[in-house]
């Protein structure tokens, strides 16, 4: 299961990504979105364009790092259609 967090840096970019290690002041990263504000709704675009695609993995020296947190669960269905296996589970409902 991926763990995706947004993540707010200190040049004030939020990021969305898949946070695969956090140790010894590193916060290890793939596939990152930045955030784009847009009336009343965000839209996403990819960040660290030109990185090598055979080594996908970012490290982020955690003192640029303000707050890494959870997003909501609208948000990582997205990210699982960009990112995922492309399963996207029903949402749930209750049975009456």
């Amino acid at each position: 299961m991926m763990d995706v967090k947004l993540i707010r840096l200190v040049t004030g970019e939020e990021i969305v990504a898949e946070v695969l290690d956090w140790q010894n002041g590193i916060l290890t990263i793939q596939n990152a979105l930045v955030v784009i504000p847009q009336q009343g709704q965000v839209g996403f675009a990819p960040w660290a364009t030109v990185i090598d695609n055979d080594q996908p993995e970012i490290g982020l020296d955690m003192k640029h790092v303000i707050y890494s947190v959870a997003v909501a669960p609208s948000v990582i269905e997205q990210y699982a259609k960009i990112f995922g296996s492309n399963i996207v589970l029903p949402e749930k409902k209750l049975i009456v």
